[in-house]
């Protein structure tokens, strides 16, 4: 398993999904499990889960400083 590329499409769905956004927030580990479609062990989801989450955090930042020069 690519976690990164499994990483990459997880965070576009949370952003471009909000039944999914909405899940992830409520219980990340079911809904990343449910995408993956198999039960991983709590290490790896957890793995997953952090670099979504920070994924999104980097994004927005990036998002609000080309807001700030103009760019989107």
């Amino acid at each position: 398993m690519d976690i990164k590329a499994e990483i990459d499409k997880l965070v576009n769905k949370v952003k471009n999904d909000k039944d999914f956004g909405q899940k992830f927030k409520e219980n990340p580990t079911k809904a990343v499990e449910s995408v993956l479609g198999i039960d991983l062990p709590d290490e790896q989801v957890n793995k997953i889960i952090s670099g979504i989450k920070a994924k999104i955090s980097i994004d927005d930042i990036t998002g609000k400083l080309g807001g700030i020069f103009g760019k989107k």
